[in-house]
């Protein structure tokens, strides 16, 4: 297929996955912030989001002061933040109009339909009281796109490069955020397993849609050596890092051609270290150290991607800094 089309494509996929890792990102710290904590100011309780989304520096361009109305109308509503979820749901639906015809009429219709949907919502009444319902329509949307793409689109080189953004970015944002969890977000020495701990980290498996499946996996108590075993290791976790490199290395596999040797090296790099380690050796030699070397190999592995087969070069976007140190890709790019 046209390049120019499975550009599109995929950055379409992106967006949306972007979009509800955001609304996921916004409702949690929106929970965390309901929680009695004094030892944590209002804006020590928001800048995490803006760690998570790489958006702080831009954010205190635009604002004076970090503030939760600042920081949830930043993530949910301003056009200045090229990662906020208006601009994802806007570029999807810019990228989905220019490949309408690579597409079934069902995808097209739910991406127009949402987009118009999210135009006539009412912005100050989401900011004020129903945000928790916002994230959730969010969420819904973006299931509900997912479905219809799996249940209408031909099993083609399309379907494939769709798949292929959105589990490229949903890696790279389960990464950031168990990421900052445990490098931002970690309590005092006397709060560690007290009830703000055990409330956050429960808090940070239902971002994932993931705290039914760690009840029904370990039968026991929210500890952190297992969430990060939950989110990082278990293939059976849908948005779990080894899930999402099952479905990347089985999707490159399935592309036509001998191009993608090098995407699919790398691929089968991170998908090995994922499908063969231990959480007690990676906690040994660092989470953080094993989550930042995933990012920059995710990093790597999109760019290549875009190198082989999308032969669009990212263009007007700023480096994207690795939430805790480093830099990895950008993850803002101005769709065609």
């Amino acid at each position: 297929m046209l390049s120019r089309t499975a550009d599109h494509l995929y950055w379409m996929a992106r967006y949306i996955e972007r979009a509800e890792n955001m609304a996921r990102m916004l409702e949690v710290t929106y929970r965390m912030s309901l929680v009695q904590n004094a030892a944590q100011s209002e804006a020590a309780l928001w800048v995490p989001l803006l760690h998570i989304s790489d958006t702080k520096e831009d954010f205190h361009k635009a604002y004076d002061e970090v503030t939760a109305h600042n920081v949830i109308y930043y993530i949910a509503m301003d056009s200045r933040n090229l990662s906020s979820i208006y601009n994802c749901l806007r570029a999807a639906r810019e990228n989905a109009h220019a490949v309408r015809v690579a597409m079934s009429s069902e995808m097209w219709e739910n991406i127009n339909s949402l987009w118009l949907e999210f135009q006539q919502m009412d912005k100050k009444l989401i900011l004020e009281s129903g945000l928790s319902e916002f994230c959730d329509w969010v969420k819904s949307r973006s299931h509900l796109f997912r479905g219809v793409t799996y249940g209408t689109m031909l099993r083609d080189d399309g379907f494939r490069f769709t798949r292929l953004g959105g589990f490229i970015e949903r890696a790279d944002d389960m990464a950031r955020l168990l990421d900052v969890k445990y490098h931002l977000l970690l309590p005092s020495a006397s709060d560690v397993g007290g009830a703000v701990d055990y409330y956050e980290w429960s808090a940070l498996l239902r971002s994932a849609s993931a705290y039914e499946a760690y009840l029904k996996v370990y039968r026991d108590a929210v500890m952190p050596l297992r969430v990060a075993e939950l989110l990082v290791l278990r293939q059976d976790m849908p948005r779990s890092l080894h899930a999402c490199m099952n479905e990347l290395t089985t999707i490159l596999d399935q592309l036509t051609g001998d191009a993608g040797r090098e995407c699919k090296r790398l691929a089968g790099e991170m998908h090995s270290s994922l499908h063969y380690g231990r959480i007690e050796d990676i906690f040994r030699g660092g989470l953080h150290e094993f989550l930042e070397a995933f990012l920059r190999q995710n990093n790597r592995l999109g760019i290549e991607i875009q190198r082989t087969y999308l032969n669009a070069p990212l263009v007007n976007e700023p480096e994207k800094v690795n939430v805790v140190g480093g830099q990895t890709q950008s993850q803002s790019k101005v769709s065609a």
